[in-house]
């Protein structure tokens, strides 16, 4: 039975696009051109289920847009072109506006919030049709269960896909300790990475920057990865360091991908620390002598010169290791070398300016709570120490600590150059990924990224800046990131492939998620299909859950 489409928001409200960006008209959905011929004839059987008439097609490849229908069946596409004159059950006019294959975010934080917002606004308002988990190390470890469970929960709007998390197999074998696995752990540990692999899993991902999988040595994600390779899969990294010693870690990083003979993606690459500004041509630069030595090296991006992640993030490793961090701040002599260790690492960052260190979320037990402010999402470490009336690098760092020790917070860090963000932009290795997550709508203050990627890149980057054409970034979105992760069905529009469709308007499309307002839908996305099934209509979530799960090449049905 086919499902009902609703329209549902799951508790959150889109904004209408504003008048003054309605340049042109939004398409038109116009209904069957099935039934019953004049006087009785016999019905006809239509030749598409749905087309999309009169717009510009990208089809994913980076060639010039063309003036074509689209026409799809059995949740196919099954021919482009000039379609007028044949019938089908569902017409859209598309007119003035593009159609380009569903956007493919090759990283996102999307699982724990997963089954509480199986349609995914926020993402596919962006026009994303296919989800990427599993990134920095960080997954379930039974895969496949988790799929299964997805599955049995009713399915999810967009497509769904992950990797097998490094972090979570460290932490399953060796806790959370400060030392290489033995002979059995690490022949445990490839076990893992192995069972993952054939439930599915796209590869292996490291998070070499946070624990525990800041503990590993090379040579064990080496040994990982290789599993991972046997079965196809690719070895994605949040590297060791993205400040200071970045270079480092993409020579790390292509070691990796040469010793164990697989695939490699920097995710989310950037390059940090305000002295190393303008060096993005460098890190090009690595990846096209790696490439040309016949190591397969790509990385993606997001739009934007701040990360996301938590605060935590910059008390030092050694520190938190075995979960003694308490223990070892109660000893003035470990506290003051951590403290020192902290003021490095935010000179080093963000030149010790804390305005930079912007708060996502806390979760503070109660009997702390009346130690700050009521309201710390959006507000700076800056905007504390001021009303505190105290100030320094030695206070931030004890402000750090203090808001650790009280429960935690997600922060964002204002750390990158523009400049930079363009350059790698530029780059043919590149491709968009989000970072994001998946969030209830109007909750906290996250990275507007999870709320504006995807239209940032095609508005702002590539119509109104220029930095790379349409067509290119509609490459990056789509066909690059399906031919690496192995979605051989997806990433392009032509006949065969699975209609994973987006509707934009080149003139409007454009986030508007801000980090002062991050909780603001894109404009110029009103049409969404996964499979050929409208999960965004007019602007607006259908409610319909086509989603599939995507399973890596080393799948075996069981």
């Amino acid at each position: 039975m086919k499902r009902e489409m609703r329209h549902v928001r799951f508790g959150t409200t889109v904004a209408a696009i504003p008048t003054a960006l309605r340049r042109r008209p939004s398409p038109r959905v116009t209904v069957p051109v099935v039934a019953l011929l004049a006087l009785g004839a016999s019905a006809c059987q239509p030749d598409f289920d749905l087309v999309l008439e009169g717009g510009t097609v990208i089809d994913g490849t980076g060639s010039a847009g063309m003036r074509a229908d689209v026409g799809v069946h059995g949740g196919r596409i099954v021919e482009v072109g000039d379609l007028s004159a044949r019938s089908a059950v569902e017409r859209v006019d598309v007119t003035g506006h593009v159609v380009a294959p569903g956007f493919i975010d090759a990283h996102t934080h999307s699982r724990g919030a997963i089954f509480d917002i199986p349609t995914a606004d926020n993402f596919i308002l962006q026009g994303v049709t296919t989800l990427v988990e599993g990134n920095d190390g960080s997954s379930p470890l039974d895969i496949g269960y988790w799929y299964d469970s997805l599955t049995a929960h009713g399915g999810t709007a967009p497509n769904f896909a992950m990797f097998v998390g490094h972090g979570s197999i460290r932490t399953e074998v060796l806790g959370r300790a400060d030392r290489a696995p033995s002979a059995d752990e690490l022949a445990r540990m490839r076990d893992l990475v192995e069972e993952a692999m054939a439930d599915g899993a796209l590869g292996l991902s490291t998070g070499l920057f946070y624990l525990p999988g800041s503990f590993a040595t090379t040579e064990e994600a080496i040994e990982l990865a290789r599993v991972a390779g046997a079965h196809g899969g690719i070895y994605i990294s949040h590297m060791r360091n993205e400040g200071d010693r970045v270079f480092e870690s993409i020579e790390e990083t292509i070691r990796i991908g040469r010793e164990a003979g697989i695939p490699v993606q920097m995710t989310h690459h950037k390059i940090g620390a305000w002295r190393n500004f303008g060096r993005a041509p460098e890190s090009i630069a690595m990846m096209a002598e790696a490439r040309a030595e016949g190591v397969d090296i790509t990385f993606d991006q997001y739009p934007y010169t701040a990360s996301s992640t938590s605060l935590s993030a910059i008390i030092p490793r050694w520190a938190q290791e075995g979960d003694r961090l308490p223990e070892r701040l109660a000893d003035p002599a470990t506290r003051t070398r951590i403290v020192a260790d902290m003021v490095e690492w935010v000179e080093m960052r963000f030149a010790s300016d804390p305005s930079k260190i912007q708060l996502v979320s806390c979760s503070f037990d109660e009997e702390v709570e009346g130690a700050f402010p009521s309201d710390m999402a959006g507000i700076t470490l800056a905007d504390i120490l001021t009303a505190r009336g105290s100030g320094g690098e030695v206070a931030t760092a004890d402000l750090i600590l203090e808001i650790d020790q009280a429960g935690g917070c997600g922060a964002i860090f204002h750390s990158f150059d523009e400049g930079d963000v363009q350059t790698l932009m530029q780059s043919e290795f590149g491709m968009i990924g989000s970072d994001g997550s998946l969030v209830h709508f109007g909750r906290a203050s996250p990275h507007p990224r999870g709320y504006g990627t995807f239209p940032r890149v095609l508005g702002h980057y590539a119509r109104d800046l220029g930095v790379i054409s349409v067509e290119e970034a509609v490459r990056r979105m789509t066909s690059a990131p399906a031919d690496r992760l192995g979605f051989v069905e997806r990433g392009r529009i032509e006949p065969g492939m699975i209609a994973d469709l987006v509707v934009f308007d080149p003139v409007t499309v454009i986030d508007r998620a801000t980090f002062d307002d991050p909780h603001q839908y894109p404009v110029g996305i009103p049409h969404v299909f996964v499979a050929g099934e409208a999960v965004v209509s007019e602007g607006d979530v259908t409610g319909a859950r086509p989603g599939v799960v995507l399973r890596g090449r080393g799948y075996q049905s069981r």
